[in-house]
C-alpha cells in the first residue's frame, strides 16, 4: 500500500502540465544562467568545474520543491480522499514515507539531465579532466539538500487544505532554514563568539562543507535529522486530522 502512494505521488507530479513546467523551468534557470549569462557563465570560467551550478540550484531548489510538493496533503483535505485514505491499513508514518518517496523520484529525475553539464564541462576542459569527485559529492549534497527542503515542505502542506499558502509557508520556511541562521550569526554581538555555532544550525553551513567532496558523517547526521523531524511533525498532524 505505501508503494501505491509513492507511485500515486509520483504520477500526480506527471499526469499534468505543472510537472513537465516545473522540469523545464529548472532546466531552462540553470542553463540560462550558466551557459548564456557572461557573469555567471561556466563557459567564461578558468577552470573546469560545476561550483557555479552548485551554488545556483538551491536557490532554484527554494522555489520548485516547493511548487512540487504543495499538493502532497493540502490537496488531501480540499477534496476530501484523506478521509478515504485514513479507512485503508496504513499508519501515518506510511502514508507520510510513501508520499516523500514520491517526491525523492521526482527530485531524482529532475537533478538526472544535469548530469549533461558535467559531461559537457569535460568535453570543453583543455585536458579533458574533471575533478569527478568533487562533482560525485557535490551532487549529494545538492540531493540531501532537495531532500531536506522536500521534508520541509511536505510538512507544511500538512498544515493546510490551500495548495497555494502551502506552497508560501514552504518557500518561505526553506528560505529561512537555508540562510537564516547564516543572517543572524553575522550579528556583531555574536561575532566571535556563537557565530560559528550558530551557522551550524543552518542548511547553508553543512551543504557548502559537503560540496566540498568531502562526506563528513556530521553533516549527514544533520540532514537525516532535519528530514526525520519534519516528517515526524507531518505524522502528528495528519494524526489529528
Amino acid at each position: 500500500m505505501m508503494y501505491s502512494i509513492c507511485k500515486k505521488e509520483f504520477n500526480r507530479f506527471f499526469s499534468s502540465l505543472t510537472g513537465y513546467i516545473a522540469l523545464v523551468l529548472f532546466l531552462l534557470v540553470c542553463g540560462v544562467f550558466l551557459f548564456l549569462l557572461p557573469e555567471s557563465s561556466l563557459l567564461d570560467n578558468n577552470y573546469a568545474t560545476l561550483d557555479r551550478f552548485f551554488e545556483l540550484a538551491p536557490w532554484v531548489f527554494i522555489f520548485i520543491v516547493p511548487a512540487i510538493t504543495m499538493h502532497s496533503f493540502a490537496d488531501e483535505f480540499k477534496v476530501g480522499t484523506f478521509e478515504i485514505l485514513k479507512t485503508k491499513p496504513l499508519t501515518a508514518w506510511q502514508i507520510v514515507w510513501g508520499k516523500y518517496a514520491g517526491v525523492l523520484l521526482v527530485l531524482l529525475i529532475l537533478l538526472t539531465p544535469t548530469i549533461l553539464y558535467s559531461i559537457t564541462i569535460k568535453a570543453l576542459s583543455a585536458q579533458g579532466v574533471i575533478d569527478t569527485g568533487g562533482i560525485i559529492g557535490s551532487y549529494i549534497g545538492l540531493y540531501l539538500l532537495a531532500a531536506v527542503f522536500a521534508a520541509i515542505s511536505i510538512c507544511c502542506s500538512a498544515f493546510t487544505n490551500n495548495a497555494v499558502v502551502s506552497f508560501l509557508i514552504s518557500g518561505f520556511t526553506c528560505l529561512i532554514l537555508y540562510i537564516g541562521f547564516n543572517a543572524i550569526s553575522k550579528i556583531p554581538v555574536f561575532t566571535g563568539y556563537l557565530d560559528y555555532y550558530i551557522q551550524m544550525l543552518g542548511i547553508d553551513f553543512h551543504y557548502k562543507s559537503i560540496s566540498r567532496g568531502v562526506v563528513d558523517t556530521r553533516d549527514i547526521i544533520y540532514f537525516v535529522s532535519v528530514i526525520l523531524a519534519s516528517l515526524f511533525i507531518t505524522v502528528k498532524t495528519i494524526s489529528k486530522k
